[in-house]
């Protein structure tokens, strides 16, 4: 549960909400049925209700972007209603949902969702007493949405970069481990739906760690880096690069079969063992390949191509094997 909120922002502001408004908004709901106003009590009520909705919607399907929404159409409906209903002070109620509306869904919904409510306010004089009540609510309130705007808009572009680094390898450039798991997760997918065919290819530098031992990391990182450069350079845009760690990659390889992708396992191993070099000579690689089955999940295909990489190993290196045959296959 902590780990959740530590690491989803707008699913702590999500839960921050539902129980501020369980905490906040229950006690005035219960003095105003009390004191006889079932209107204003019954809007609060629902103010409340639709909160704690959200929220739990929130944590049982992880979807915090439509109950984000829902919050905040909610929490400026309402705020707006209780203006109406209580005049002036009600207005105050509009300010909390104004800031959070902006970390609770995008930037640009959360401009819409504000402006739109101010207009109703205006165009029915809702709550304000005179032009210059008006004047100076619609001042202030387009103050408050325009900072809340800016940070939000800071904190989500500072959001997209750390997502974007957390699935690159810092090195190469290239897509890491985590990045493989999820694309290879939606590989599976969308083979089941479409049954597309994909071939996962697995590679390993040969005698990498002699490189590093005789010339140093810095050369070693710089055998990494043109590794990489070579194949994005001699596969499709549509094919994807990662690095699995250490001197492993993967390729990934959307819509070809067999014979596709013997001959682009062909080409690959022939160019690295032509161009891949070091200051001790060429540097070679093992491959291991498997198509995607139709009963693979993400960790059998994985598997499977990781025993034809070990068998290409130790078969002497230098070769492609493809999963469940046996000898250099391509």
């Amino acid at each position: 549960m902590l780990y959740r909120l530590r690491n989803n922002f707008r699913l702590s502001i999500i839960t921050m909400l539902g129980v501020c408004a369980i905490i906040g908004i229950t006690p005035f709901a219960i003095f105003r049925f009390a004191q006889g106003d079932t209107v204003a009590g019954t809007v609060d009520t629902v103010i409340m209700l639709g909160i704690a909705t959200s929220m739990v919607y929130a944590w049982i399907t992880g979807d915090t972007r439509r109950s984000g929404f829902c919050i905040a159409v909610v929490a400026c409906a309402g705020g707006a209603t209780i203006a109406f209903l209580l005049g002036t002070i009600g207005l105050f109620w509009l300010y909390p949902p104004f800031i959070t509306s902006f970390f609770l869904t995008s930037p640009r919904l959360a401009v819409i969702i504000n402006l739109v409510t101010l207009l109703i306010l205006m165009v029915f004089n809702i709550g304000f007493q005179s032009h210059e009540y008006m004047l100076s609510f619609v001042t202030t309130a387009i103050v408050v949405s325009s900072c809340a705007y800016i940070f939000a808009l800071r904190n989500e572009t500072q959001r997209l970069r750390l997502e974007q680094l957390a699935l690159l390898d810092p090195l190469t450039g290239i897509k890491n481990r985590r990045a493989m798991e999820q694309e290879l997760n939606a590989a599976v997918a969308f083979h089941q739906r479409s049954g597309l065919s994909y071939a996962l290819v697995i590679l390993d530098l040969d005698h990498f760690k002699r490189v590093n031992d005789d010339h140093g990391h810095a050369v070693g990182d710089e055998v990494l880096l043109d590794c990489a450069q070579i194949i994005l350079k001699h596969t499709r845009k549509t094919d994807q690069l990662f690095r699995f760690g250490g001197e492993e990659f993967v390729v990934l390889l959307p819509g070809v079969g067999d014979y596709g992708m013997r001959t682009v396992m062909r080409n690959i191993h022939q160019i690295l063992r032509r161009d891949l070099k070091s200051p001790g000579g060429p540097v070679t690689a093992s491959y291991g390949v498997a198509l995607l089955q139709d009963d693979d999940t993400r960790d059998t295909w994985f598997e499977r191509a990781d025993e034809a990489l070990y068998q290409a190993k130790g078969n002497g290196r230098d070769q492609v094997v493809v999963a469940g045959e046996s000898g250099s296959s391509v």
